[in-house]
């Protein structure tokens, strides 16, 4: 039984060899995603340096499909945000199905010195963003300013937006809302009183931006509930999008369904029908002074009913009917009757000395 046993051991290096091919395709998967993840959207221009009033090709890859995206000329490598950028002479594209664009973007100086980059970001949706070394020709160049290291770094939690709309937004009130979020703070210092950025956008509209000063202290590894204000304009209506940023670093977009303003539309029905009856009546009223006036005569009496045809011994002297409880003689009205009487023969005396 022990000579049966001892073939069987060379099987154990196999079994731990398969074991450990399938650790490693196992952990090799994992950085085959982080490469392909590494390769985010990049972009190049046609040439590094063009002056004042010139043109430059910008092409881009590895974009977001269908995603909206803006090019800017910035200076000092777009240290303090978009106010270094060229924002008056910046362009706007739409990435192709595949992800990549190319786009002409003019030649501008932008509000800082250079070293300057051109600066490609999405306007909505998942927030991407790159920059490509460019120098303006002519333009001034000064040392960066240096950059504050360590810091606060804060970053959303969770999120979620409070509040329902009343009455007076269903007659076309602004809508008002209350972005509630969970906000950590992953740096190494104390977060003072921050100010955050909130922005709401409709469609391919890029949002506009509200400061809002929330009042607190988020100490290094803590987290805190803040809770910003978000208003829209009056009568909006339909898909909205609020988005949540801090030291120009998006940290958070909600969606918002904002209802029809029904009421406004019922008050200006109401209107058009009572505008209508009361021009319709105005109408009338000038129709009946305009119009010339006719003589006026009274109406005909009503015919009187019919009398029943007369009964009775009265009937063949034209004389009216007895009623039921008088007798023809004293009804009255009836004229007297008299009662003829058969004729007497009148005696007259034999005048004296006749014979």
């Amino acid at each position: 039984m022990n000579a049966r046993r001892h073939p069987a051991t060379p099987a154990r290096p196999s079994a731990v060899l398969t074991v450990l091919a399938l650790v490693l395709l196992t952990l090799g998967a994992p950085l085959t995603g982080g490469a392909a993840a590494a390769e985010g959207p990049t972009a190049k221009v046609s040439k590094a340096e063009a002056g004042t009033g010139g043109t430059v090709t910008v092409t881009g890859a590895h974009w977001r499909p269908r995603a909206l995206l803006t090019l800017l000329i910035c200076g000092q490598n777009m240290i303090g945000g978009t106010n270094s950028c060229a924002n008056g002479d910046g362009r706007a594209v739409t990435a192709g199905k595949d992800g990549t664009f190319t786009k002409k973007l003019p030649v501008s100086e932008p509000p800082k010195p250079c070293p300057c980059v051109i600066h490609i970001a999405t306007v909505t949706g998942e927030a991407a963003a790159a920059d490509v070394p460019f120098k303006v020709a002519g333009h001034p160049v000064a040392p960066l300013p240096k950059e504050r290291t360590g810091g606060e770094r804060l970053s959303v939690l969770s999120a979620r937006l409070d509040g329902s709309s009343g009455l007076l937004t269903w007659f076309g009130a602004p809508p008002r809302r209350q972005l509630v979020v969970t906000v950590g703070n992953l740096g190494s210092t104390p977060a003072r009183d921050p100010v955050f950025e909130v922005g709401s956008s409709h469609g391919v509209f890029a949002p506009s931006w509200e400061e809002q000063r929330w009042r607190g202290t988020i100490q290094p590894g803590k987290k805190a509930q803040v809770k910003l204000g978000v208003e829209l304009s009056a009568g909006a209506h339909g898909d909205y999008l609020v988005s949540l940023r801090y030291g120009h670093k998006l940290l958070v977009e909600q969606p918002w369904a904002v209802g029809r303003p029904w009421g406004v539309t019922l008050f200006w029905v109401l209107l058009c029908v009572v505008v209508s009856a009361t021009v319709f009546r105005i109408g009338m009223a000038v129709v009946d002074k305009v119009r010339p006036r006719t003589a006026r005569t009274a109406p005909p009496p009503p015919p009187l009913p019919p009398s029943p045809p007369p009964s009775g011994p009265a009937a063949a002297d034209g004389a009216p009917p007895a009623l039921p409880w008088f007798t023809p003689d004293t009804a009255p009205g009836a004229r007297p009757h008299h009662q003829i009487s058969a004729p007497t023969e009148e005696i007259r005396p034999t005048p004296k000395g006749t014979t």
